[in-house]
């Protein structure tokens, strides 16, 4: 009796355990590279308010009141999607204490997925970090 040509069941098995080990391995490395690939981006975009945020008062004499100010496209600062307040797995909160001061938290959309930092800059510049809560003035500058 001659064999038919194909695949066994034991082979296609075979193969799919071998598959499933490989992304196994993969997927957790992918998904970290993600993680930290938005945490770039909310840092990134930390620097650039920053930016912004002193041209915007060098041309009306007070810091924004609110990222939707500064992303009035016949101004240009900043794009409509940081200004919506969430960019790249990152919530961006943003606040005017005073017309001499300024803050922006940026927090992990959901924690331990989108990122696994905080984040917190305000009119000094220097972009602080936790890795557990909300960063505040308080907290660790990034190195």
């Amino acid at each position: 009796m001659s064999r038919k040509q194909g695949f066994t069941l034991i082979e296609l098995m075979i193969v799919v355990a071998i598959i499933a080990i490989i992304a196994a391995i993969a997927i957790p490395s992918l998904l970290n590279a993600r993680k930290a690939g938005n945490e770039a981006s909310a840092i990134s975009s930390l620097r650039t308010l920053t930016t912004v945020n002193e041209q915007y008062r060098t041309r009306f004499q007070a810091y924004s009141v609110t990222l939707v100010n500064l992303s009035i496209p016949a101004l240009g600062y900043i794009d409509a999607v940081l200004g919506a307040g969430t960019k790249s797995g990152y919530v961006f909160t943003y606040a005017t204490p005073s017309i001499n001061t300024w803050n922006c938290n940026a927090a992990p959309l959901v924690a331990t997925t989108t990122g696994d930092r905080f984040f917190f800059v305000d009119q000094s510049g220097v972009i602080r970090f936790n890795p557990a809560a909300a960063a505040t003035a308080a907290s660790p500058p990034i190195d």
